[in-house]
């Protein structure tokens, strides 16, 4: 476990909490107390410039990278007039160098074992296992699973795959 993912289990500690995320914004990460993390998180690069929303729950084995941002699309509207609920990260989801990931209303939800591109800006939910770039993001095929044969959607955009499967 490296160091920033350390000080990201220990961020709620009653005692060194404060400490805990002054040491965190020296690597520039933000990583409110509120944030839901779950076992396994790895985070690449020290995590520079990655800031999470406190309504963030992160699932198991998820894995980020440098420039993260996880957050709302209003920032301008006080955060109880705000449309947006939550940002929940399925276990095993990646989410590449400089992705934003922003929550317009309600519960946005990236499926598990879901990649999100570098630099993509996601605004809405994802379904499991999906690969997802571009300003604004789209599916543009799908991750293989170990020991599962590729099949016509892989590397192609969503509606391509699902005109296949017709």
């Amino acid at each position: 476990m490296s160091l920033v993912t350390s000080l990201i289990y220990r961020r709620r500690h009653p005692l060194l909490g404060r400490l805990v995320q002054e040491a965190l914004a020296l690597y520039g990460m933000e990583v409110p107390a509120a944030v839901e993390v779950g076992p396994g998180l790895a985070v690449f690069h020290r995590g520079f410039g990655t800031v999470l929303h406190p309504y963030t729950t992160i699932g198991a084995g998820v894995t980020l990278y440098n420039g993260v941002t996880v957050g709302r699309a209003d920032p301008w509207v006080p955060q109880e007039r705000s449309a947006m609920r939550r940002v929940v990260l399925e276990d095993g989801v990646v989410v590449c160098a400089g992705a934003k990931i922003v929550c317009k209303e309600g519960v946005l939800t990236v499926g598990a074992g879901t990649v999100v591109g570098a630099n993509a800006v996601l605004t809405r939910s994802t379904g499991r296992g999906e690969i997802w770039a571009g300003i604004p993001a789209r599916c543009i095929g799908l991750r293989e699973r170990p020991g599962a044969q590729p099949g016509p959607e892989h590397g192609r955009d969503r509606a391509a795959a699902e005109h296949v499967a017709t």
